[in-house]
C-alpha cells in the first residue's frame, strides 16, 4: 500500500516518529508521500526523506492556509527555488481553503495559479487541498486547463457530481479516514467512482479513521481505509491494495 498524503514530519510525531513509520512498514505500507506546508517545515520534511530513501518522498508547494498577505510571495520564491534545484514527485499541497479565512481568497487564487503554471511547465502532478471551496477550485482548474494538468484531490469530501467533475478534469480522488465516518457521506456514492480513479491516504496526524476518530492519525491506519473500500466495492483487500497502489505509482511516475 502507498500512503499518498501523510505529514510524518509534523510535531505530533516528535516523540515516536520512527516507531510510527515502523508500524506502517509492518502493515505493508511501502511508500509515503509528504505534502509541503510552508518554509517552516521544509527542513524537517526533507530530512525525513533523506532518512528513508526510496520510501519517503517529499512534495513541494505552499499550502493555501499559509498564503498570508505579508509572506506569500516570498514563500512562493522559496518553492520555486526548490523546484528548480531538484525533482519532486508532485507540487502540493496547494489549492484554496475558505474554512479558516475568506479574506485571502484573491491571493490564494494567485498562489494556486502560479503553482499550477510551474506544474505544467515541469510536467508534474498537483495535490489539491480544497475546503469549502469546490466552486472556486474548479473555476481555477477550468481556466488553467492543459493536457499536462493532472493530480489528486486530496482528502476528497465532496459529492458525486464534484467527484465526476474532478475526474473529467484529469484528477483522481485521495480517499482517507473520512470514508469511515458516519457523517462523511462519501461512502454513499463512492462505489459509482471507478476504483482506478482512487488513491489511499491518511493525512496523518489528522482525520484518523474509525475506530481511532478524534485521536492522532498515523500511516499504519491506512489498512482501515482500504478495509472500508473492501465493503464499498465488494472486492477483496489484495485487489483494493493492488489497484490503488498502481494508481499512485502512475500518478507519481518519476518519484
Amino acid at each position: 500500500m502507498i500512503d499518498t498524503h501523510t505529514h510524518l514530519y509534523a510535531e505530533e510525531f516528535d516523540e515516536d516518529r520512527k516507531e510510527a513509520i515502523q508500524r506502517a512498514l509492518d502493515k505493508g505500507i511501502s511508500e509515503f508521500y509528504l505534502p509541503a506546508i510552508d518554509s517552516e517545515s521544509h527542513e524537517k520534511m526533507l530530512q525525513l526523506e533523506k532518512e528513508y530513501p526510496g520510501q519517503v518522498f517529499s512534495m513541494m508547494g505552499l499550502h493555501p492556509c499559509y498564503v498570508k498577505p505579508e509572506s506569500w510571495e516570498k514563500e512562493l520564491e522559496l518553492v520555486k527555488n526548490y523546484l528548480d534545484q531538484r525533482h519532486f514527485p508532485a507540487i502540493g499541497e496547494i489549492g484554496i481553503d475558505l474554512y479558516w479565512d475568506k479574506t485571502t481568497l484573491d491571493i490564494q487564487v494567485k498562489a494556486f495559479e502560479q503553482q499550477i503554471d510551474w506544474a505544467i511547465e515541469k510536467d508534474l502532478p498537483i495535490v489539491i487541498h480544497t475546503r469549502e471551496s469546490f466552486d472556486e477550485t474548479f473555476e481555477v482548474l477550468e481556466r488553467k486547463k492543459h493536457p499536462k494538468l493532472r493530480g489528486i484531490f486530496h482528502c476528497f469530501s465532496g459529492n458525486l457530481e464534484q467527484a465526476q467533475h474532478a475526474i473529467d478534469l484529469n484528477f483522481i480522488l485521495g480517499i482517507g479516514g473520512v470514508v469511515t465516518f458516519k457523517n462523511g457521506k462519501i461512502d454513499q456514492f463512492l462505489s459509482e467512482v471507478p476504483l482506478e480513479k482512487i488513491v489511499l491516504e491518511t493525512d496523518s496526524p489528522y482525520l484518523a479513521p474509525v475506530p481511532h476518530r478524534g485521536k492522532r492519525n498515523e500511516s499504519s491506519y491506512l489498512d482501515l481505509v482500504a478495509g472500508k473500500l473492501v465493503d464499498i466495492y465488494g472486492k477483496d483487500f489484495s485487489e483494493i491494495d493492488r489497484i490503488t497502489t498502481e494508481n499512485a505509482r502512475k500518478m507519481f511516475v518519476n518519484s
